[in-house]
Order: structure tokens, then sequence, then C-alpha cells
């Protein structure tokens, strides 16, 4: 984090909190506490009215006249948005993340209660490797540089892109980077895990106006196909959770009905197979057929 940011989020705090003391901004970013006195008096020369208490519970301030109404969000306004960063910060790895939740939490306050709603992921070992990639990317996108990397698609073939980094994208378990690919001349998204080789180059570009491309973009939707399937109950919740209640109707004791949309290729038969002994499809028969080829070819590679 350099200096400017820094004084920004002292000036963040501040305006929460009624006093802090060197100690803590001194341990909350790492620097020791003559770099806090210095950031202090560039506030202070700055015309931002920071004041100074002395003695054991001494520390730092700002003018009451210069705080925000704290009106414009309640206590509650403000768990539910640290809520929600904190989910985000179990997946990003992101010291500006984490920041950020430290500033929430001094604006709420150790008298608001909070735990009401608990986030978690698992914690893959991959997505440490993942962070790195998206420190990369999030400061092409911010600087405005162009970003080169080999991409692997989902048959193996290696290709070489020079891509304009707009906007990172988490989709369920997976990052994605979107962006202009000058190797194809059209927007593309990449799927971050497929990535090797990944570097900022030297060369800038003039942003297009990727936001209208967005809008009338045509998001990626599978063909899919209705099927229905025989589910036990050990797996009920999974298609509540994706398929919802009305999906699903009783069949005897030990199984349900689904009635679902599934892609008719490997993607929806990877799903399906997922589920093991405890699913098995009913129709329609050409769905059976090719789901059936796709185990044979998986059988094969153990006999």
């Amino acid at each position: 984090m350099n200096k400017i940011e820094r004084l920004i989020a002292i000036v963040m705090i501040l305006l929460q909190k009624n006093v802090v003391s060197a100690t803590e901004f001194a341990q909350l970013f790492n620097v020791s506490k003559r770099t806090i006195l210095r950031d202090m008096e560039t506030l202070g020369l700055s015309n931002i009215p920071i004041y100074s208490i002395n003695g054991v519970h001494g520390g730092y301030g700002i003018m009451d006249e210069y705080k925000l109404d704290k009106r414009l969000l309640s206590s509650k306004d403000l768990e539910n948005i640290l809520t929600a960063l904190g989910g985000l910060g179990q997946v990003m790895f992101s010291d500006e993340v984490e920041l950020t939740l430290k500033k929430i939490e001094s604006m709420i306050g150790s008298a608001t209660s909070r735990g009401s709603i608990q986030l978690s992921f698992y914690n893959w070992d991959g997505r440490s490797e993942i962070a790195q990639i998206l420190k990369t990317c999030q400061e092409a996108i911010m600087q405005g540089r162009l970003l080169t990397f080999d991409y692997i698609d989902g048959s193996g073939v290696r290709t070489t892109r020079m891509v304009e980094p707009y906007q990172l994208h988490f989709s369920e378990m997976s990052w994605y980077l979107k962006g202009y690919c000058l190797s194809r001349m059209e927007y593309r998204t990449f799927k971050l895990s497929r990535t090797d080789h990944l570097n900022i180059d030297s060369k800038s570009f003039v942003a297009r106006d990727f936001m209208a491309e967005q809008q009338t973009e045509q998001h990626y939707q599978p063909e899919l196909t209705a099927i229905k399937v025989l589910i036990s109950h050990r797996i009920k919740d999974h298609f509540i959770e994706r398929y919802g209640q009305k999906k699903i109707e009783a069949y005897n004791s030990d199984f349900l009905i689904a009635q679902i949309d599934v892609p008719q290729n490997d993607f929806g038969f990877k799903f399906l197979v997922s589920f093991g002994t405890d699913l098995e499809i009913l129709e329609p028969q050409a769905y059976v057929e090719d789901f059936r080829t796709f185990l044979h070819a998986m059988i094969k590679k153990y006999v």
C-alpha cells in the first residue's frame, strides 16, 4: 500500500471512530509509529482537522464537524456489507479487501452484534496460485496495459494470446478474465486456471466501450435438454439448491423424481455422473444412450 492509499484509509477510519492510537494504526498498516506521525502531519498540512490526545488512552481523532452523517448507512447496513465482503475475502485473498473489512469493522463498532450470517468456501490450495494471477490481472486493468499469456482450451490446445483486460469475474468456483483478445479481434472470456506464463506487457491500450459491449452481449448459455431422473434422498438437497423444490416430487420410499434441464454433452454428463448410483436417468431415451456411451468410454480407461 502506498502513502496516498494509507492516508485515505486513515481518514476513513477516523471519520467513524473517536480516537485511534498511533500504535493501532502502525499495526494495521504494518509500518512504524514514526511513519504514522508523519502521516498525521501530512493530513494536518492538507487542512484535514486532525487532533491528538496525550496519555495512556490517547491517540488521534478528527473534528466531529468533518465527519460523515452516519444516518446514511445504519449499523445493519454495514453489517450486511461486511458479511458479503467477508465471503469475497475467502476467495480473493486481496490486501485491499482485507483493509476494506477493517474499515467497515471500525465503522460498526464493538457494540453491534455480528455473526447472523457466515459464508464459507472450500480452502483449496490452488486458490493461492490464482491469487497471484488475480493481482497481475488487476494491476494490468488499473494501469491500462496489455496482458500476454498462453491459453489452454478444454481440448488441451495451447495458443498464445494478447488481451486488453477489462474485468475479473467469479462464477461458482472459478475466476475468469473478460477482455478484448487481439489475437482473435473480439471480446473473449478466459478461465484463469487455464492460463500459463501470464505477464503484463509494456504496451498500454486505449480502452474500448467495454460496458456497452457487456450490455449488448448475449451471455453464453449452453443448449439444455429437459430430462427426468430418479434421485435418492441423499442428494435431494443438491437438487433443491440448484433447481428448486418444485422440480422434485415423490416416487417411492427410496427415490424421488426430478425434472431438470441439463446440457446433452460432456459438461452435463460429468455433472450427472458425480452423483454415482444415487441418480438414474429415465428419459428421454436419446439422452440415456448418449450418457451410456460416455460411461462406456470412461470404463474403458480401467479395463
